[in-house]
């Protein structure tokens, strides 16, 4: 039997102590159609606290999309509930953004990068002035104060996607959600926006929920990873990832510590792959000291 969702609301978030800002209490989610039906989701609870960032993997089809639109609201659970900041998630709530994997399609290529930014402020009724200095303030973070006269076409893919972040930021939310955002780039445009997201997530405190099929970018970037099993998905583990705070490509991925956990993470989901549960390794220790 499910645990109760008031009692899975008394759970600290692992390795924080803290009670959750964004708690998933036994989601579970049923498609029917067609005279069958398909369990997704069948029973996924973790919390995320304030200022977290939370890396979300799993094998292909393990209902990471299907996840993160129960958490925004977009796709009702069939059961279980996503609770932010109390409050359950009945729809989109306006403390959450989202940026998606296909930037193109986000993005109105007849507007200006301005207007792309400053379209769900103007929705949200924001005052012209506050408008103006949110998404200055956003595409300066994002490093594309001086394009913000082009239009989409004419930008890189990168560069798409620093306008999508910067939209989502301007935004001001309490949460992101980021739908496997960099698939779609090259390499080394990769690296970039990874070492991007970490800085904007160390300056201005947001908590950020990311989903990646990419194993070395969620121990890269989290605190934590979730590993999801095959569908119907439940949390497989919950990975703390205790590499240094400060981190750089090159550093981090050179450490016999990031082997370790990526390793580790890669276990496990091949594991998933194969139907199996926990990996027979076990957790994964705990990191020397600092270095």
């Amino acid at each position: 039997m499910s645990t109760p969702a008031d009692v899975r609301a008394a759970t600290p978030v692992p390795g924080s102590g803290h009670p959750p800002l964004l708690d998933v209490r036994g989601v579970r989610k049923v498609y029917d159609g067609r005279g069958r039906s398909v369990e997704a989701l069948r029973d996924l609870t973790f919390g995320v606290a304030v200022g977290e960032l939370v890396c979300i993997v799993g094998p292909s089809g393990a209902g990471k999309t299907t996840l993160l639109r129960c958490i925004s609201g977009l796709l009702e659970p069939t059961s279980g509930e996503v609770v932010l900041q109390g409050e359950q998630v009945t729809g989109p709530p306006r403390g959450m953004a989202v940026v998606f994997q296909e930037y193109g399609r986000s993005l109105f290529p007849w507007m200006t990068v301005r207007q792309n930014v400053e379209l769900p402020l103007k929705e949200k009724k924001v005052p012209r002035a506050e408008r103006r200095r949110l998404v200055e303030e956003a595409l300066e973070a994002v490093g594309l104060a001086d394009v913000h006269t082009a239009h989409p076409w004419q930008l890189s893919g990168g560069m798409q996607q620093r306008v999508a972040i910067a939209r989502a930021l301007a935004y001001e939310p309490q949460v992101l959600l980021m739908d496997e955002p960099f698939a779609a780039v090259d390499a080394q445009t990769r690296a970039d926006l990874e070492d991007l997201v970490r800085a904007l997530w160390k300056r201005l405190g947001v908590t950020v929920l990311f989903v990646t099929h990419d194993i070395d970018e969620a121990v890269y970037l989290g605190q934590r990873v979730l590993v999801l099993s095959a569908s119907p998905t439940v949390v497989l583990e919950d990975v703390v990832i205790d590499l240094p705070a400060e981190r750089d490509q090159l550093t981090i991925r050179s450490l016999p510590r990031f082997a370790e956990l990526r390793g580790h993470v890669y276990r496990l989901v091949q594991q998933a792959k194969r139907g199996g549960g926990a990996a027979a390794s076990g957790p994964p220790g705990r990191a020397p000291e600092a270095m």
